[in-house]
């Protein structure tokens, strides 16, 4: 009888091969189905379908449908369908003690290994089932789970999350998926009426109503976050969770509470959806948020502090400090500058500076307009990533 041929050998290791391959991925399906990844990658995730509401004619929530109708039943029933329950499992810190026999006697050997639960809210955003939360409420979590308002439950897959803005992006795989249209926070005034969705206390999904108390209002912990301060009941739970108008859209995600107590106070922010709607478009694009950064220290330029420094100009940015071999002093950027634009994009205080160099890719060249003492001059510089680390004065 003669021998096989090399091909056939070959041919017949590599179906021995595949045949053990399948085999074992009908037991990780039958066994351990959450072993296998779920969705795609970064970048190869389908573009989320955002639903925007038509901008009025008037002010947001001036003559308004809910006030027409004595309440706010209808943006409710709009809004709430798409606004889920949270829950984050994350592993606990190692306790110190538990080499000690004594406390494993007491407290036994699982006190070493209990998980811990978080809870919080999320809404989705698009029919693909990409979801906006918190960062804090899903930040190291080993598992992420959602149910919505009609008892379906998905386990969720974090896209992506900014700890900058406390936005993250989770995605689940479910159909006919509820979604809330976005709103126009442009249009949105102090006094105008909002209502906060989500999960407080995990008593169920709870409906609060306010009005708008602030815009624009900032922390000292992180420069990227410009709130919508609502005295709207926000406890713990609605983290993650959805500020809409008076017609059921969404124009913030509930992330913050003054308190001293841990309840409301009447004290609540949200972040602006057009925020979270372009941290999530850079999440589910490349996995990350990537922001300009040119590495100074700066203040705003007050009349008083221009006339004391004899400067022609009366707002810009004061230009306080340059790090050394920065993207500014590679520049040419020197202290006692004073920023007037970042491109064609004019800047009067701290914040548009940020804003205007956090927007430009990394990488790429940009123009400064300047004003150096009696006279303005341009340097051009390329802008570099910003790091990692948060500093208040730190651009």
């Amino acid at each position: 009888m003669s021998r096989p041929s090399a091909l056939f050998r070959t041919w017949l290791v590599f179906a021995q091969a595949v045949t053990v391959a399948l085999a074992m991925l009908f037991v990780v399906m039958t066994l351990k189905p959450e072993w296998l990844p779920r969705g795609t990658p970064n970048g190869l995730l389908p573009a989320p379908t955002l639903l925007q509401a038509p901008r009025l004619a008037g002010p947001a929530g001036g003559a308004s449908a809910g006030l027409g109708s004595g309440g706010y039943a209808l943006a409710a029933r709009r809004a709430a369908p798409a606004v889920v329950s949270v829950t984050a499992t994350k592993m606990a810190r190692r306790n110190p003690h538990v080499d000690d026999p004594r406390f494993r006697f007491f407290f036994g050997e699982g006190a070493a290994t209990q998980q811990q639960v978080g809870l919080g809210s999320g809404v989705i955003v698009s029919p693909e089932g990409y979801l906006l939360t918190n960062h804090h409420v899903v930040e190291d979590a080993t598992e992420i789970e959602v149910q919505l308002v009609d008892g379906r439950q998905a386990r969720a897959r974090l896209v992506g999350s900014d700890v900058e803005t406390d936005i993250a992006v989770l995605k689940i795989d479910l159909d006919n998926l509820p979604v809330i249209v976005l709103g126009d926070v442009r249009a949105l005034q102090v006094g105008d009426a909002v209502l906060a969705i989500g999960n407080p206390f995990n008593v169920g999904q709870t409906v609060t109503a306010g009005i708008v108390s602030a815009l624009d209002r900032k922390q000292s912990d992180t420069p990227f976050q410009n709130f919508i301060q609502t005295d709207a009941a926000i406890n713990p739970g609605n983290s993650g969770g959805a500020l809409v108008d008076d017609q059921g859209s969404l124009v913030g995600i509930n992330t913050a509470i003054y308190s001293r107590s841990g309840g409301s106070m009447g004290i609540g922010f949200a972040v602006p959806v057009d925020t979270a709607r372009t941290v999530m478009e850079a999440l589910v694009k490349g996995g990350s948020v990537r922001r300009g950064w040119i590495g100074v220290e700066q203040r705003d330029l007050s009349a008083e502090l221009a006339e004391s420094l004899n400067l022609p100009v009366q707002s810009g940015v004061l230009v306080t400090g340059v790090l050394q071999d920065g993207p500014a002093a590679r520049g040419g950027v020197q202290p006692g500058d004073v920023v007037l634009k970042v491109g064609d994009r004019e800047v009067h205080n701290s914040g548009e500076l940020l804003a205007a160099v956090a927007s430009l890719p990394p990488e790429t060249a940009t123009t400064l307009a300047l004003q150096r003492g009696a006279k303005q001059v341009e340097v051009r510089l390329k802008v570099a990533e910003r790091p990692s680390f948060n500093r208040e004065k730190e651009r």
